[in-house]
């Protein structure tokens, strides 16, 4: 049988959906495969797969953590231009941004030094 394990979110209040890893974490410390669920646990929202392993050759073998920032991004770009732009969407989009540089940083050093694409530091 599956495990499903609910996140703890940090937000908790006003309905919001509920968030599940359905695996065990690999070697990697990480968990692959999410759940999105309402906040009844009635209706499934969405599954999310991320990268396993690897990267085989230059096509990744599931989502990347910035695929997500990047597509979170546009969507508090698009609220920043429409009618309701807010402090707390900028301040949001600035924190995710940063995000992004740091995970580009990384992996330009790991091409850098030769080792993207491979299980090693």
């Amino acid at each position: 049988m599956t495990s499903m394990r609910k996140l703890d979110t940090i937000q908790k209040e006003h309905l919001l959906n509920h968030a599940y890893a359905t695996d065990t974490p690999d070697k990697s410390g990480a968990c692959h495969f999410y759940t999105v669920m309402d906040s009844e646990d009635k209706l499934i929202m969405g599954y999310i797969r991320f990268q396993q392993g690897v990267r085989e050759g230059n096509l990744p073998v599931g989502l990347r953590d910035d695929d997500l920032l990047e597509i979170v991004r546009d969507r508090l770009k698009g609220f920043q231009k429409g009618p309701f732009p807010c402090e707390e969407n900028a301040k949001a989009l600035a924190c995710i941004e940063e995000a992004l540089g740091y995970l580009k940083t990384r992996t330009d050093s790991r091409f850098d030094r030769g080792v993207l694409g491979k299980e090693t530091k």
